[in-house]
C-alpha cells in the first residue's frame, strides 16, 4: 500500500480492534474518487462498500422530474453503503463524489460476513448508522426550516470537518443541487456570507477564513449532527481499550505505530 495513504486515516477503520483490522487490511483496495462520479445509483446493487478517506461523498434522492435534494454526506467518518448490512442489496439513493480524493473499497460480501459475526464489527457499523440516521433527519428538517444562508453554513463545516483543509472546491449549481434550491439562492447566500467575511468564494472555490464566525452564523442543526458523531463514533465500545480511538487520537490514526507495524509487514 502506498505510503501517502493508510487505511486508518478512516475513522471507523481506525476504531477496529487489531483482530478485526487485520482480517480485513488484505482485501481493502486504495482507489480514486473523482469529483461527481456516481458510486451508487438508486436501486443498483452494492457490490462494494467504500470507506472515504480524504474524498467526500454526497448521498442524493433524485425525483421522477430530474431534481434531487443531499440526504447525507459521508466523509473519513464513515462508510457508504449501510443499506447492505440493514438487511437490503441496494439503496433508494445516489451517492455521488462532492469532493475528490481517496478511499478504500471492500467488496460488499466480505463486510457482510465480518457484520454477521456479531462482534465489534457488527456494534460499531451499528453506531455509525444511528449517527448518519441523525444526519438524515436533522437535515430534513435544516431544509424545511431554516434559510438557504443556515443551510449553507451548515454543508460547509459538515464538509470541513471531514477535509484536512478549510476550502471546498464546489460550483454554486452542484451546491444548490445538494441543497435542493435555486442557484440564485446560494449565489445570494454566499454573498452575503462573503460580505461577513465569513467566507471567500471565487470560480467555484470555497475558502472558510473565519470558521468560528460560521459556527455562529449556523442553525443548531450542524451541532446536533457533530454531536450525535462524537457521542456514537468517538468512544466505541469495543472491548478493546488498547484499539478505543478518542476524538483526538483519530486525527492522528495514519501514525499509530501498531498498525504501520501492519502494513510494513504487508510489503515485506
Amino acid at each position: 500500500m502506498s505510503t501517502l495513504h493508510s487505511p486508518t486515516q478512516n475513522h471507523l477503520l481506525a476504531a477496529l480492534p487489531a483482530a478485526e483490522y487485520e482480517r480485513l487490511l488484505p482485501h481493502l483496495e486504495l482507489i480514486p474518487l473523482q469529483l461527481g462520479e456516481a458510486m451508487y445509483e438508486a436501486g443498483g446493487k452494492l457490490n462494494y462498500v467504500y470507506f472515504p478517506t480524504t474524498a467526500i461523498i454526497s448521498m442524493l434522492y433524485v425525483l421522477e422530474n430530474g431534481s434531487s435534494a443531499e440526504i447525507a454526506i459521508v466523509g473519513n467518518e464513515g462508510i457508504l453503503g449501510v443499506s447492505l448490512f440493514m438487511g437490503g442489496e441496494t439503496t433508494p439513493s445516489r451517492a455521488v463524489v462532492q469532493s475528490a480524493g481517496f478511499g478504500y473499497r471492500l467488496k460488499s460480501q466480505l463486510l457482510k460476513d465480518e457484520f454477521n459475526r456479531a462482534g465489534p464489527v457488527l456494534r460499531l457499523l451499528l453506531r455509525y448508522t444511528q449517527a448518519l440516521i441523525t444526519q438524515m433527519s436533522q437535515t430534513a428538517v435544516c431544509n424545511r426550516h431554516h434559510t438557504i444562508e443556515q443551510q449553507l453554513c451548515r454543508w460547509l463545516l459538515l464538509s470541513l470537518d471531514r477535509l484536512s483543509s478549510d476550502s471546498v472546491i464546489m460550483t454554486q449549481e452542484l451546491i444548490a443541487n445538494m441543497l435542493g434550491v435555486r442557484r440564485e439562492g446560494v449565489t445570494e447566500a454566499a454573498g452575503k456570507l462573503q460580505r461577513q467575511h465569513l467566507i471567500k468564494y471565487s470560480r467555484g472555490h470555497i475558502e472558510v477564513i473565519d470558521r468560528k464566525g460560521l459556527e455562529k452564523a449556523v442553525c443548531e442543526c450542524y451541532a446536533v449532527v457533530k454531536a450525535e458523531f462524537d457521542r456514537l463514533i468517538s468512544d466505541i465500545p469495543n472491548g478493546d481499550p488498547e484499539h478505543v480511538l478518542g476524538q483526538s487520537d483519530r486525527r492522528h490514526s495514519a501514525k499509530r505505530p501498531s498498525r504501520d507495524a501492519v502494513e510494513t509487514r504487508r510489503k515485506t
